[in-house]
């Protein structure tokens, strides 16, 4: 993979249309632009570097050229990602460690999920993407956080009950319905290979995401008694073989969520938590329930999870035996505070490189 040559022009939209899934959603011929004057604090807090621009290798389908098309192109790479400010340095990060291992940067697609909590910042969050990728495939989204305020319980970890941690829920619905798959990942990752590789994995049969299993964990410990001493919720899981798998990175067919109508799935087992508190993490058990025991076993090697140590306390890890495509710094540390804050774990060098951040000097 080669650098500098400009990838591709491509016109930044970050438009608010109102879908029925009460989530809110951009598109070309329904417009609202957002440009809000970003707080100042903020403007003058958040800079960062501009990341090299690489392009295609030979052997990469041509780019669209059309960017009020663009994101319905069937060559492209769709990758889903949430965007707000206390997560942003991730999230730039992950973006830039996407490009500088992937063969074909020209051909990926990034759908930016940003929370209606923070519209004052949108304008600045678009911006300072602009700014380090100038020639970056997007669309920012807008999630009302009202969708899913109501039926949010409490969790081990308060950064866990964040509406945009479950907009990974709504997907099906924010995005065009022409994006028929797509690569969703956390921001607190690094993709240290060709991300071409995840994109054409098969899932196969019916199933709908696909995801790296753990099958060795203890199942049982993600729900209460509360669940296990109720027959019907214990007979959801009867007749298969779940797995733990992790969220923040997974392969998602919208086509088959969509018929499948696995939002309202979703749904269903929060409003089940709110009554009767049946787990106590956050967006991950329902997505167990809906989905454990049909889950296209993907590669570990694509969810080298837990970097961040568990959800109480940041304590370091280390690596999993084995190949390593794709870091996940889970749990309570994220490797840009460690640093920061001078007691970094000896995997947040790994993180590092990625990071385009520029320290603000006084």
């Amino acid at each position: 993979m080669s650098i500098p040559r400009a990838l591709f022009p491509v016109t930044i939209l970050v438009f608010m249309f109102l879908s029925s899934g009460d989530a809110i959603r951009s598109f070309p011929n329904k417009l609202k632009c957002v440009e809000e004057e970003a707080p100042i604090g903020f403007r003058m807090s958040m800079q960062f570097s501009e990341a090299p621009e690489y392009q295609n290798e030979p052997q990469c389908a041509a780019p669209p050229r059309n960017s009020m098309v663009f994101a319905c192109d069937p060559s492209l790479v769709h990758i889903a990602m949430t965007i707000d400010l206390k997560y942003l340095r991730g999230s730039v990060a992950a973006v830039h460690s996407v490009l500088r291992h992937t063969s074909c940067p020209e051909n990926l697609f990034f759908h930016f999920i940003a929370s209606d909590s923070s519209l004052e910042n949108i304008s600045e969050l678009t911006r300072i993407v602009r700014s380090a990728f100038p020639s970056l495939g997007y669309r920012v989204y807008i999630f009302k956080e009202s969708t899913v305020n109501k039926i949010i319980s409490s969790s081990i970890r308060r950064a866990l009950e964040n509406p945009l941690n479950y907009a990974r829920s709504y997907l099906a619905d924010i995005l065009e319905p022409c994006v028929e798959r797509v690569i969703y990942l956390d921001s607190d990752v690094i993709v240290v290979d060709d991300i071409q590789k995840l994109w054409r994995i098969p899932l196969t049969g019916s199933r709908t995401i696909g995801a790296p299993e753990y099958c060795h964990v203890n199942f049982t410990k993600y729900f209460s008694d509360e669940f296990w001493s109720d027959p019907e919720f214990s007979k959801i899981l009867k007749g298969k073989r779940p797995c733990y798998f992790n969220t923040g990175v997974m392969v998602m067919d919208l086509v088959r969520w969509r018929e499948g109508e696995y939002t309202r799935k979703i749904e269903k087992w929060m409003e089940v938590q709110k009554e009767r508190r049946i787990y106590e993490l956050g967006s991950l058990p329902p997505f167990l329930l809906v989905f454990g025991g049909d889950v296209e076993a993907i590669d570990h090697r694509w969810n080298q999870h837990g970097l961040g140590g568990d959800n109480v306390v940041s304590s370091c890890r280390s690596l999993h035996p084995g190949p390593v495509s794709l870091l996940h710094w889970s749990g309570k540390g994220k490797p840009w505070a460690r640093l920061d804050g001078r007691t970094p774990c000896e995997v947040d060098y790994l993180w590092a490189p990625y990071d385009l951040y520029k320290v603000q000097t006084p």
